[in-house]
């Protein structure tokens, strides 16, 4: 008989009980999720925040941002000079990278010549663009790093990726005036 009692009970028990936790119950599938996302979003913004350089990562000394030897004496870009019609061209050490492709490791060898323009005179472009070298292998890096083999294929493949690169290098290096880079030139393309 007591048994008898003790089970009533908890079957009435049990429907105030889920009533109760009804809205609860509701919730949950959408309260995790949300704290999930929350929490991971706040992470990734204080470490975002804690080791990000914030546009210092383009800063080729390698010292510590608000050093003596993180700020040295600004590169100005080389002078406009008027357009004689005749440019000259700056070649790019070969760059290694692996392609874009899971599964299969490919790599790509790309060598480039950059065909700059008759306003950058060349006494002071070379070394502008000797200073700027390693940013932009690694930008090329970057930009080719992303690329799979079937991006790489055929001409109109190729061409776009010129444009790319020459838009790239041009955004990158001359920020606030027109660009002096007229074209990339592929002087090596190799896919293994």
């Amino acid at each position: 008989m007591a048994e008898q009692e003790n089970t009533e009970k908890s079957k009435t028990a049990e429907p105030s009980a889920t009533k109760a936790e009804g809205p609860l119950t509701k919730l949950l599938p959408w309260l995790i999720p949300t704290l999930v996302v929350l929490v991971f979003a706040a992470g990734g913004f204080l470490i975002g925040r804690s080791f990000g350089t914030r546009g210092q990562a383009q800063n080729a000394s390698g010292a510590e941002p608000g050093t003596a030897a993180a700020e040295p004496a600004p590169s100005k870009e080389p002078p406009l000079k008027a357009n004689t019609g005749e440019g000259w061209y700056y070649d790019l050490d070969p760059v290694v990278v692996n392609l874009n492709e899971p599964g299969v490791t490919r790599y790509a060898r790309v060598g480039l010549t950059l065909e700059v323009g008759s306003t950058m005179d060349e006494k002071e472009g070379r070394p502008f663009l000797d200073q700027k070298k390693p940013l932009m292998k690694h930008w090329l890096t970057l930009f080719l790093s992303n690329q799979t083999t079937e991006d790489t294929r055929g001409e109109k493949n190729l061409t776009r990726m010129e444009s790319q690169i020459c838009e790239t290098f041009n955004s990158n290096l001359f920020p606030s005036a027109k660009g002096r880079i007229n074209g990339i030139l592929f002087r090596e393309f190799a896919i293994q």
